[in-house]
């Protein structure tokens, strides 16, 4: 999970309701009545693990981050909330949880054919792995990240843009690599169609995420350029709507598994 240092929380709430709201439509899908221990995986600022405290106000919730940023903001939220610096990586609970849930987090991570059943095994008999992922890479943001990177002013600092990120599976992959093992598998893609003042608001949207390990290599004077080019370019892939703003297209996959008893 090393390419989320350096987070700044401030920013990533920004589009806090947009970001919270595929939260809300995953945890509506899990299905537990009374889980005793409760994990968020990549759990930022603590707006999905305020979700979890709110639907089981008696569990034992703790919230799990490798940015130290995101954890002091998470903790700013939620004092009452344990929450623990840890790298989803190779991350394993003290006991066994009745449910791992990640919002937006898993992407970042890599060789999810490891990682998927590795999270799945250490759940509790009976517990729930309920993960949520941007399913955006070929979406224009960030399609438009890789060809600009791929120029040569870019290049030179960058290297090869397509590894710049972590690979994600098909959703079909996902319930592959679970299906065998669970007692159930619920999965599913939404696309959101998020409202955006402008063309710059877009950019800040992806400067808080997927932007960052394009810009944050380049020197000053390549990143400013880099920006400005970005800028232009998202301006003409979302033209203007009727009303006058933007529409941002952002699928989402979604998994929820259950362990069997």
């Amino acid at each position: 999970m090393t390419e989320r240092a350096g987070w700044d929380p401030a920013l990533y709430r920004r589009f806090e309701d947009e970001r919270t709201r595929p939260a809300r439509e995953l945890l509506a899908r899990v299905p537990l009545e009374r889980p005793a221990r409760v994990v968020d995986l990549g759990c930022g600022p603590g707006n999905s693990t305020a979700l979890l405290c709110e639907r089981w106000p008696k569990a034992e919730v703790v919230g799990v981050d490798n940015d130290p940023a995101m954890l002091a903001s998470a903790r700013e939220r939620l004092p009452a909330v344990r929450f623990d610096a840890g790298d989803i990586a190779d991350w394993a609970p003290p006991e066994p949880p009745d449910l791992l849930f990640s919002n937006a987090a898993l992407q970042w991570v890599g060789d999810h054919e490891t990682l998927i059943p590795r999270l799945f095994g250490l759940l509790a008999p009976g517990g729930v792995l309920a993960v949520q992922m941007p399913d955006n890479r070929d979406e224009p943001t960030h399609r438009l990240m890789r060809e600009l990177a791929a120029a040569p002013r870019y290049a030179t600092h960058l290297g090869d843009a397509a590894a710049l990120r972590t690979g994600r599976l098909p959703l079909a992959a996902y319930y592959d690599l679970l299906a065998p093992q669970a007692a159930d598998v619920d999965a599913w893609r939404t696309t959101y169609q998020h409202r955006m003042d402008s063309a710059a608001s877009i950019v800040d949207w992806v400067s808080a995420t997927g932007l960052r390990p394009f810009v944050e290599p380049l020197p000053a004077a390549e990143r400013a350029a880099y920006r400005a080019e970005y800028g232009h370019a998202i301006d003409a892939a979302y033209p203007v709507r009727a009303d006058g703003r933007r529409l941002l297209a952002f699928p989402r996959l979604f998994f929820v598994a259950c362990r069997l008893p």
